[in-house]
């Protein structure tokens, strides 16, 4: 199973990363250049929750943090572990 978000299906893409070096001209250099360019993954922020179903019950999902923030997702409401008398 490929490492995505059960919920978006996000999962890992292509890119570059570029390497520079030299010194800005704004800060009085004579410019930066690209002095090398090699392939690189972009994988997702994933994180295992315990997700609460539509028929009640709970489960563990891999899903990504825009998700979760998002509010796609209903997370298990954990119990206190007491309750202090009130007078």
């Amino acid at each position: 199973m490929a490492r995505q978000c059960e919920i978006c299906e996000k999962q890992a893409q292509m890119g570059n990363q570029v390497t520079t070096r030299g010194k800005k001209k704004y800060l009085g250099g004579v410019g930066t250049k690209v002095t090398g360019i090699t392939r690189r993954r972009f994988k997702p922020n994933l994180q295992r929750v315990k997700v609460a179903g539509p028929d009640g019950k709970n489960r563990h999902a891999l899903v990504c943090v825009s998700c979760i923030r998002s509010g796609a997702i209903a997370k298990v409401v954990r119990q206190a572990p007491f309750v202090v008398p009130s007078k």
